[in-house]
């Protein structure tokens, strides 16, 4: 009952999240699976795609739309991009150590968050 209380907030708050600021995939549900659940690195990823497989954007999407806030050109152009690279990256990401993967992934997020705090 813990695990899915902890399952259900994670998802609520990365929910909030994403359509607050527009990320909680990987930065937020990967490091929790991890953490919290105690899954390896290429589980909590393969878990985190495989939930973006459902419309859980979708209404965090209408929202946006109604607002003017989404390029649908873009949004095309990005959605079959990442597809294609979601399915390479998943191919690397397999056969790369879980300890190299994980500190891939840390450095991305410091990388990111140094360059939102300091960059302009």
């Amino acid at each position: 009952m813990g695990i899915i209380l902890l399952l259900l907030g994670l998802g609520l708050v990365s929910g909030v999240v994403s359509g607050l600021v527009g990320i909680g995939g990987s930065t937020l549900i990967v490091p929790a699976l991890v953490f919290f659940l105690g899954m390896n690195q290429h589980t909590a990823q393969g878990t985190t795609l495989a939930m973006f497989l459902l419309p859980i954007g979708i209404f965090g999407f209408i929202n946006y739309h109604r607002a003017g806030y989404v390029d649908i050109k873009v949004t095309l152009v990005l959605a079959s991009t990442f597809l294609i690279g979601s399915y390479f990256g998943s191919k690397m990401a397999i056969v790369i150590d879980q300890a190299i993967l994980k500190k891939i992934f840390g450095l991305l997020l410091l990388l990111v968050s140094l360059k939102i705090i300091l960059g302009k």
